[in-house]
C-alpha cells in the first residue's frame, strides 16, 4: 500500500513538474528572440546555447548561428555549422550556413567550396531548387541562385519551371536581356501571367528614360512573334504595351490595328486607344485610331461611336489652336451636319447634337441655329435624364451668349433641382451664381459660391473660388459698388466676344476709378480678348503688366504662367517659357498651376516625363 502511495505521489509531482519545465523553455525561447530582435546578441547566444540542446529546430539554428557571427566568434560559428553538416549531411542549406559564416569571416575560398557542395547536394525538386536560390539571394550570392536554378531548369521536364525565379536572379546580376528572355519565356508558356510579367519590367526596366531597355525589349518581341506568327498573339499584346509605356501612340495604333485584325475584334481595343491618344493630344493618331473603326462599316457595334469620337477629336484640337480659323470651323461644322444626316438624331448622338451647337454658337455665332438644334435633342424621344440635362445647360450656355440672361437661369435652375447632390447639379448652381454675378447680384452670388466651394469636383471648387475671390477683394458694401458692376458686365460683354463693347466698359473704369483694386483683373480681362482675337503681342503686354505692377496680387500666377504658354505655343521661344515656368515654380510655390508647370518645365528643359 505504502508503495502504491509513493508511487502515487512521484506520477503527480511528474505531471506538475513537466508543464513546468515546457513554460521555462518557452519563456527563454521569447527571452532569446525579443534580445536577437532588439541587437543584444551577447543575451540572446546565452539563450539559445542553452536551448540549442533541447530544440534545434531551423528558427533556433539560424538565430544562434547569426548570434555568433555578430559576436565575430568565429570558432564556434564554425564548430555549430560544421556539427549541422554532421548531423545532416543531406541537406543543401547546412553547406550554405558554413559558407555564410566563411564569407562574413573574410574567407572566400573557403565560402566557395561550401557554396559548390550546396548546389552540387541540393534535390532536383522545384521546391528545394528555389528554396536554395533564395538562401543564395539572401546572402547576395546571385551567381549561386542562378547555378541552382539552371540545374533544376537543365533537371526539369518542363524548360519554364523556374522562368521567374531566372529572371529574377538574372535581373538582380545585372544581365537586364536576360531577365527579359525569362520572362518573355514564362508568358510564352502562360499568358495569363502578362500582368506580372509587365510589372516587374515596369519595376526593372527603365522604359522612360533608357532608349537601349526599350530597344532591347521591343529586339526580344519581335523575335518571339516572328519566331511564331501564327502562335498566341500574346507579344503583340506585349509590343502594344510597350509603346503605349513610351507614349508613342502612332507605333502602338500599328499593333492594336494588327490585333484586331487577327483576333477579328470590333474596333474596342482601337477605340480606347485612340482615346488615350486624344487625353495626350495626339490628335492625328486619335483620329486615324476612330477612322479605322467607322471603315469596318455601320454594321459595326463600335461604328456610332467611332464617329461621334472623331468629331469630338477634331473639334479638341481646332479649339486648342490659337485664333479662330472660321473656315476650318465651317468645315468641322459640315462634318457634323454630314454625320448627323448618317447616324440619324437619337439618344446615340444627342451628345454629338450639343457638340454641333456649341461650335455653331460659339464660334461660328449661329444661336439660334443652335437653340433650335439644342431643343431638338432635348426633346428626342428616349433620352436619359443626364443627356437632357447636359443639353439643358448647353442652351442655358447659349441663351447667355445670346444674352437671354433669365431664360438661361431657369435653364440651369431646372438642372439644379433635379439634380440636387450630383455634380450637374453643382454645375448648374455655379452657372446661375455666374449670372447673378454678370447682374451684380453679388451677395447673392457669394452665398452659391460659398456653398461651391466645398464641391467634391475640383473644376467646380477652384471655378467657385476663383469668382468668389474676385468677389471678395473687389467690393464691400460700404464702398461705391459701381466699378464692380462695370467690370462683371464688361465680362459678360467679353463672354459674348462682344469685346469692343467690353473693352469701352473697362476704359470708363480705369478713367473713372483709376485707383481701383480692380486693375489686375481688367488686364487679365484685356489679355483674355486680345487672344481669343489672336492679338498675342497685344495679350502678351497685358500678361507682362499684371507681373510688373501686381506680382503681389492673386492674378501673378495666372500671368507667368499664361505668358509661359504664350512663349511655348504662339511665339515658339521654348527658351523664355521655360524661364518663366521656373520662376513661376519659385516664386509662386503655393499656385495651383505650379505641377503643370514643372511638367512643362520638364519637358522642355528634356526631361522624360511620364
Amino acid at each position: 500500500m505504502m508503495k502504491w502511495l509513493l508511487r502515487a505521489l512521484c506520477l503527480v509531482h511528474l505531471m506538475m513538474t513537466v508543464p513546468t519545465i515546457a513554460q521555462a523553455q518557452e519563456s527563454d525561447l521569447e527571452l532569446a528572440e525579443y534580445y536577437f530582435n532588439q541587437g543584444m546578441f551577447e543575451q540572446a547566444k546565452l539563450y539559445y546555447e542553452k536551448i540549442y540542446k533541447s530544440n534545434q529546430s531551423n528558427k533556433v539554428y539560424q538565430n544562434y548561428l547569426k548570434s555568433l557571427i555578430a559576436l565575430n566568434d568565429f570558432e564556434q560559428a564554425e564548430k555549430l555549422a560544421k556539427k549541422k553538416i554532421k548531423d545532416n549531411s543531406k541537406d543543401a542549406k547546412t553547406y550554405v550556413a558554413l559558407g555564410s559564416v566563411y564569407k562574413q569571416f573574410n574567407k572566400p575560398d573557403l565560402a566557395q567550396e561550401q557554396f559548390d557542395e550546396a548546389v552540387k547536394k541540393v534535390e532536383p525538386t522545384q521546391m528545394y531548387i528555389t528554396s536554395l536560390a533564395r538562401e543564395f539571394d539572401a546572402l547576395g550570392e546571385y551567381q549561386y541562385s542562378l547555378k541552382t536554378l539552371e540545374k533544376g531548369k537543365a533537371q526539369s521536364k518542363d524548360g519554364y519551371q523556374y522562368a521567374y525565379e531566372l529572371a529574377n536572379v538574372r535581373g538582380s546580376l545585372g544581365d537586364l536581356a536576360g531577365m527579359t528572355e525569362s520572362l518573355l519565356n514564362l508568358l510564352e508558356e502562360n499568358p495569363g501571367n502578362i500582368q506580372l510579367v509587365q510589372n516587374t519590367f515596369n519595376r526593372t526596366l527603365n522604359l522612360q528614360d533608357n532608349p537601349a531597355d526599350v530597344d532591347m525589349l521591343r529586339t526580344q518581341l519581335l523575335r518571339k512573334i516572328q519566331k511564331s506568327p501564327d502562335s498566341d498573339p500574346i507579344f503583340t499584346e506585349m509590343l502594344l504595351w510597350l509603346f503605349l509605356q513610351k507614349k508613342d501612340f502612332a507605333a502602338a495604333l500599328i499593333q492594336a490595328t494588327a490585333l484586331d485584325k487577327r483576333l477579328n475584334e470590333s474596333g474596342a481595343r482601337v477605340i480606347s486607344l485612340g482615346d488615350l491618344a486624344r487625353k495626350n493630344e495626339d490628335y492625328t493618331t486619335a483620329v486615324k485610331a476612330y477612322q479605322y473603326v467607322i471603315e469596318k462599316g455601320p454594321m459595326n457595334d463600335n461604328y456610332t461611336l467611332a464617329r461621334v469620337e472623331r468629331l469630338q477629336t477634331l473639334k479638341e484640337e481646332l479649339v486648342k489652336k490659337p485664333g479662330i480659323n472660321t473656315a476650318a470651323y465651317t468645315t468641322l461644322e459640315s462634318d457634323y451636319e454630314t454625320t448627323l444626316a448618317t447616324l440619324g438624331k437619337s439618344p446615340g448622338t444627342a451628345m454629338m447634337m450639343k457638340e454641333l451647337a456649341h461650335l455653331k454658337a460659339f464660334y461660328l455665332h449661329k444661336t439660334d441655329e443652335a437653340i433650335a438644334l439644342l431643343q431638338e435633342a432635348i426633346d428626342i424621344p428616349g433620352l436619359y435624364g443626364r443627356q437632357a440635362a447636359l443639353c439643358k445647360l448647353e442652351l442655358g450656355d447659349v441663351k447667355l451668349f445670346k444674352g437671354e440672361m433669365w431664360d438661361a437661369s431657369l435653364l440651369f435652375s431646372q438642372v439644379e433641382l433635379d439634380y440636387k447632390e450630383d455634380m450637374l447639379g453643382h454645375e448648374a448652381k455655379f452657372r446661375n451664381a455666374r449670372i447673378s454675378y454678370y447682374s451684380g447680384d453679388f451677395e447673392w452670388a457669394q452665398g452659391q459660391l460659398d456653398v461651391l466651394k466645398a464641391s467634391t469636383s475640383k473644376l467646380i471648387s477652384n471655378d467657385a473660388i476663383d469668382l468668389s475671390l474676385l468677389i471678395t477683394d473687389n467690393f464691400n458694401m460700404d464702398t461705391i459698388t459701381a466699378p464692380m458692376e462695370m467690370y462683371a458686365r464688361a465680362d459678360l460683354l467679353a463672354y459674348q466676344n462682344r469685346f469692343e463693347d467690353a473693352s469701352i466698359t473697362l476704359d470708363s473704369i480705369v478713367n473713372s476709378y483709376p485707383m481701383h483694386s480692380l486693375m489686375d483683373e481688367i488686364w487679365m480681362l484685356r489679355a483674355n480678348m486680345f487672344y481669343k482675337q489672336a492679338q498675342y503681342d497685344s495679350a502678351k503686354t497685358c500678361y507682362e503688366k499684371i507681373i510688373d505692377l501686381y506680382f503681389t496680387d492673386i492674378l501673378a500666377d495666372d500671368a507667368l504662367f499664361k505668358l509661359a504658354e504664350l512663349y511655348e505655343n504662339v511665339f515658339g521661344d521654348k527658351e523664355k517659357a521655360k524661364q518663366l515656368y521656373e520662376r513661376l515654380i519659385t516664386e509662386q510655390p503655393a499656385s495651383l498651376y505650379v505641377v503643370d508647370a514643372r511638367k512643362r518645365f520638364r519637358i522642355l528643359r528634356g526631361d522624360a516625363v511620364n
